[in-house]
């Protein structure tokens, strides 16, 4: 039996930990090419590349797969690959292992779930990962268990055309993650300022800064999953409309 074309991208780079552990855990599952941004590419949402050029190429880095490095974003990894590197449509489009949470809000900024939703938009199951640990030398492997039975389940069963999975890992041992809960996104937001500081040169410049907000605190949160040991799983839909406001706003709309 063919074993399933596997892609594999990031936002945090071709090198990044994070996108290195992912590959190792799905070539066990299946044949693994990988096409990743060549730089960071964090909170780059779904930017695409319109006004430079883009290009790829092809780096020895690890194990049995292919891997591409592309200047572009992780939306245009996505593109690029189906378009000029994948030998056929790929089975599922993998993202991450995030260096951090994306979870509630961050899904709208976040360019490892971004990767995942514009292969939702070629309708591709496609999921994106997030561990809740910035530092470049967290241990995904204590999930691994659970990312690989994740992406196992959604090959064995398809999901709807036009949902996407967002699942993030809580910064535990395996020992002490308790399991997995389906959620649906927070309800919070960053709360966000500029810091305004001056260079030698006298010219005004700002870093953003800022905490985050829960206003969520219902059992299927997210973030409650996240918060109290649990891996959550957000199924995501990339069609924004609200459909339960059409008939207000047809009534709302209507002109003499």
């Amino acid at each position: 039996m063919e074993k399933p074309l596997i892609l594999v991208t990031n936002d945090d780079g071709i090198t990044a930990p994070g996108i290195r552990n992912l590959v190792e855990f799905m070539n066990e599952i299946g044949e693994v090419i990988v096409v990743a941004p060549n730089s960071p590419q964090s909170g780059k949402g779904h930017a695409i590349t319109i006004n430079s050029t883009l290009s790829f190429e092809e780096v020895q880095l690890d194990g049995p797969q292919k891997d591409y490095s592309c200047s572009g974003t992780p939306v245009d990894c996505v593109k690029m690959a189906l378009d000029k590197i994948l030998p056929r449509r790929p089975d599922i489009v993998v993202s991450g292992i995030n260096h951090g949470a994306n979870s509630s809000i961050n899904v709208i900024y976040s360019g490892t779930m971004s990767a995942a939703v514009e292969g939702g938009v070629e309708g591709l199951p496609s999921i994106g990962f997030s561990l809740l640990d910035f530092s470049w030398e967290a241990d995904f492997t204590q999930a691994k268990e659970y990312i690989q039975n994740i992406v196992r389940k959604t090959l064995e069963n398809p999901m709807p055309k036009g949902v996407v999975l967002n699942v993030n890992i809580p910064k535990l041992t395996k020992e002490e993650i308790k399991g997995v809960k389906i959620c649906k996104q927070a309800n919070a937001k960053w709360e966000e300022s500029f810091d305004e500081r001056i260079n030698p040169h006298g010219k005004k410049y700002y870093w953003l800064t800022g905490y985050f907000n829960n206003m969520d605190e219902s059992e299927d949160a997210d973030e409650t999953a996240l918060a109290n040991g649990y891996i959550s799983i957000v199924p995501v839909k990339f069609d924004m409309t609200a459909y339960e406001y059409m008939n207000t706003l047809n009534e709302v709309m209507k002109f003499d």
